[in-house]
C-alpha cells in the first residue's frame, strides 16, 4: 500500500503522473496519488493539471486557496494520506527506471523508516542559463549508494523519499515556511537514529533554476540555517559550510576573510553565472554570506 504525494506550483505534473500511474498499476498494490497545487499563479498550467487529473482514478487533486509554501503543503499531504507508506516526489522530477515504484516497494519500509534512491541529471539537457544549478547537482548531489552511505543523513534530498507516515509527520512538521528546511529534517532523523536505507533508484531532476534565482535561493538557505541555529534547533557544526565557518572563527580569520572577498563579491556573482561556473567560488560565495550575517 502506498500514498504518492506531490506538491506542485506552476509546474505541469501530467508526464510524471502518467508514468507513476502506469508503474503502480503494474505492482497491483493498493495506492492513491494526491497532488496539492500551492495556489499556482500560472492558471494555464494549473487548469491543464486539474483537467488531466480529473480523468485519473485513485487520484486526488487539492488546491490551496493561498500559497502556504512547500513545507506546509507537504505536511498537508502527509495528513491527508490514507496509507502509512508515503512516497514524496517533487513535481519537477522523473523516475530513471521503469521499475521505480517496484524498487521502493521491494526495499520495504518494514525494516527502514526512510528510503532514498538518489538523484541524477540529464547530461544532454544542459542549459547555460542554469549552469550553476546543473553543475552543483551533477558534482554535489548526484552520488551513488556507496558515496551516500558515507554521510547517510546529509545525502538525503527530500524531493524523492519513501518514508513512514508517522516518521515524516514527527520530524518534518515545521510551523515556519522557510526555504532550505531539508537540513533540519535530516538532522532530526540523525539525532533520533532513524533507520535510513540508500538504494540505486534515482530520479532525474528536471526543473533547474536560472543562475540568478539559484544564487538568491542559496542565500535564503543560509538565512534559514542561521535561524535554526539561533532557535537551537540545529547545532553550529552539522553541515560542511558551518564547519568551514567555525574553522575561520577558531583561527580569528573571519574579518580578514570578509576583507579579502568583499571587493570581489560582485565579480564572483558574475562568474557564477557563466557557462562553466567553478564550484569552489560558489563555496566561497556562500561562506562569505554566512560570515557576513554571523559577524556583522
Amino acid at each position: 500500500m502506498i500514498s504518492v504525494l506531490i506538491p506542485t506550483y506552476n509546474y505541469s505534473i501530467i508526464d510524471l503522473v502518467q508514468e507513476l500511474y502506469q508503474q503502480i498499476k503494474e505492482t497491483e498494490v493498493p495506492f492513491e496519488i494526491i497532488i496539492a497545487d500551492d495556489s499556482s499563479t500560472n492558471k494555464k498550467v494549473s487548469i491543464k493539471n486539474k483537467e488531466f487529473l480529473s480523468r485519473i482514478t485513485d487520484c486526488i487533486y487539492i488546491e490551496n486557496h493561498k500559497n502556504i509554501g512547500r513545507t506546509a503543503t507537504r505536511n498537508l499531504l502527509a495528513k491527508k494520506a490514507v496509507f502509512d507508506n508515503l512516497l514524496f516526489l517533487d513535481a519537477d522530477i522523473m523516475p530513471r527506471h521503469k521499475n521505480f515504484i517496484h524498487l521502493f516497494l521491494k526495499s520495504s519500509l518494514e525494516k527502514n523508516d526512510l528510503i532514498f534512491g538518489g538523484i541524477t541529471y540529464k547530461k544532454e539537457s544542459f542549459n547555460p542559463d542554469c549552469s550553476l544549478r546543473w553543475k552543483f547537482g551533477n558534482e554535489r548531489e548526484e552520488k551513488n549508494v556507496q558515496q551516500r552511505n558515507k554521510n547517510p543523513y546529509l545525502s538525503i534530498i527530500s524531493g524523492c523519499i519513501f518514508i513512514k507516515k508517522d516518521c515524516f509527520i514527527e520530524f518534518n512538521s515545521f510551523l515556519d515556511d522557510f526555504y532550505g528546511t531539508d537540513i533540519l529534517f535530516t538532522y532530526n532523523l540523525k539525532i533520533n537514529r532513524i533507520n535510513v536505507l540508500h538504494i540505486n533508484n534515482p530520479v532525474y531532476h528536471l526543473g533547474l533554476e536560472h543562475n540568478k534565482k539559484f544564487l538568491r535561493k542559496s542565500k535564503k538557505a543560509i538565512e534559514t540555517l542561521i535561524h535554526f541555529e539561533e532557535k537551537e534547533l540545529l547545532p553550529n557544526n552539522y553541515s560542511s559550510l558551518q564547519k568551514a565557518y567555525l574553522k575561520l572563527k577558531k583561527n580569528g580569520l573571519t574579518k580578514i576573510f570578509k576583507y579579502i572577498i568583499n571587493p570581489f563579491n560582485i565579480k564572483i556573482e558574475k562568474i557564477l553565472q557563466t557557462k562553466t561556473p567553478p564550484l569552489f567560488l560558489f563555496d566561497l560565495y556562500r561562506l562569505y554570506y554566512l560570515v557576513k550575517l554571523k559577524d556583522y
